[in-house]
């Protein structure tokens, strides 16, 4: 590839970094409208209305840039998996939210990189060393002492977060398997009104037993509010890291990520007056310090690999 080829690219990586910053900024407001609402209403209306307004938003971006909306029985197939896992990660971590402090959540659901290179390892025969699994181990550590204050003040719901990380980690997966054959915004809308099917059959059991978990209300308009909030924040930023991710490799942007954890404390301290204690404190560090030294061995691991031989 010649250098004024790669010029526009190199160009748009400050544009990325923007973008990605603007999603670790807009990303925590999808938790501070979930907790808000999920005060009022159920965990599942929460959940469901975040997939109903993701659609919604999604659908004229995809018409106006002209994307197809038809897909395949196999891309059908993979995108119901996909809205499955994010059903999942999303029920678990508003459950969360509910009760526990904002950063506290965010914080233990940052272990997913890890279980990341697990399932990496035991479904695709991944490569993964000693030092990467020391980091792993290290992260999981810190992980508990997050969760281990939070265990004491709101029992199980402590836990919630690590679903949430499994349920994202094989969400990743499938995005991974799914972006081969399906454009990255229309990705998102079909995911979005996919996880509206599957939910409907649920919300219909729940309604028929009168079972509150399943249940939907109509609640105040401040609520309804949240909810759309919830939805509206959720598109935009996953938007913006779509956008960050195809001006710039993911190497350059994953740093950036764990700059979430900071304005999730700051919105956690402003909306809620929660600020995660001191061992807390001391989980979030070891968490974000083993995910960065993960990110700085897979750089250096994939320099070496862009070596060249010499014979």
């Amino acid at each position: 590839m010649t250098a004024a080829a790669q010029t526009p690219t190199l160009d748009r990586v400050p544009l990325a970094i923007g973008m990605m910053l603007a999603f670790c900024a807009i990303a925590p407001l999808i938790d501070v409208a979930a907790k808000y609402a999920a005060q009022s209403v159920s965990v599942t209306q929460v959940t469901f209305f975040r997939m109903v307004v993701q659609a919604a938003v999604m659908l004229p971006v995809v018409l106006v840039l002209g994307q197809s909306l038809r897909i395949g029985a196999r891309a059908a197939l993979w995108l119901s998996a996909r809205a499955l896992m994010l059903i999942g990660s999303t029920y678990a971590f508003v459950g969360a939210v509910k009760a526990m402090p904002l950063a506290d959540a965010l914080a233990i659901v940052f272990v997913e990189p890890f279980i990341l290179l697990a399932l990496g390892a035991l479904l695709f025969g991944d490569q993964v060393g000693p030092r990467r699994i020391g980091a792993a181990v290290v992260g999981f550590l810190g992980a508990l002492l997050v969760i281990q204050p939070n265990f004491a003040a709101f029992g199980a719901v402590a836990f919630y977060p690590l679903a949430t990380a499994v349920f994202f980690a094989f969400y990743m997966l499938l995005t991974r398997r799914v972006s081969r054959f399906v454009a990255p915004v229309a990705m998102q809308f079909h995911t979005a009104w996919i996880g509206v099917v599957w939910m409907l059959p649920a919300l219909a059991l729940g309604y028929a037993l009168d079972w509150e978990l399943m249940a939907l209300t109509n609640p105040a308009p401040l609520v309804w509010g949240q909810l759309v909030c919830v939805g509206l924040a959720a598109s935009v930023s996953h938007m913006a890291i779509t956008v960050a991710l195809r001006f710039a490799p993911s190497a350059t942007l994953a740093p950036l990520h764990y700059l979430e954890i900071v304005t999730s404390v700051l919105f956690g301290w402003y909306f809620f007056g929660d600020l995660p204690n001191p061992l807390s404190w001391a989980g979030i560090a070891v968490i974000v310090a083993s995910g960065l030294y993960i990110i700085a061995r897979e750089r250096a691991l994939a320099r070496v690999a862009r070596l060249p031989i010499h014979l």
